[in-house]
């Protein structure tokens, strides 16, 4: 089963060390290593801070943009993973290897395997947008 490890954190407020940031982005270079060596790695990446994000909403047929994330927060959405894992306690153990779990939180999600509900993946007429 795949699973969405979702990484959550405080934006820093100040700038960051030169030395610190490098120190982190180890601990995700080895964490990354060892989720590719276990053969369970599927995907991830960092994201962009908040101030960059755009909320998209649709009301009446009208679409509507809000500068920001959805919602104000103290931690906020910093970067993901997807890896595969034989059930919820593995992915728990990934999870907790990620860096950010010592300073945040992180979010551990089933992803939906559509083609186990018999209902046909959604995903083809998203990669046609």
């Amino acid at each position: 089963m795949q699973y969405a490890l979702l990484i959550y954190g405080e934006e820093p407020t100040e700038e960051v060390s030169g030395e610190a940031m490098e120190a982190e982005m180890a601990g995700y270079n080895a964490f990354t290593s060892h989720v590719r060596e276990a053969g369970a790695f599927r995907g991830g990446e960092a994201l962009h801070p908040i101030a960059t994000a755009t909320t998209v909403r649709v009301r009446d047929g009208q679409t509507l943009t809000t500068d920001g994330p959805f919602a104000e927060t103290k931690e906020a959405l910093g970067g993901f993973y997807v890896v595969e894992a034989a059930d919820l306690d593995e992915a728990i153990a990934y999870a907790a290897l990620i860096p950010g779990a010592a300073h945040g939180s992180v979010e551990v999600r089933p992803i939906v395997d559509w083609a186990a509900t018999g209902m046909g993946a959604p995903v083809e007429a998203a990669s046609a947008v």
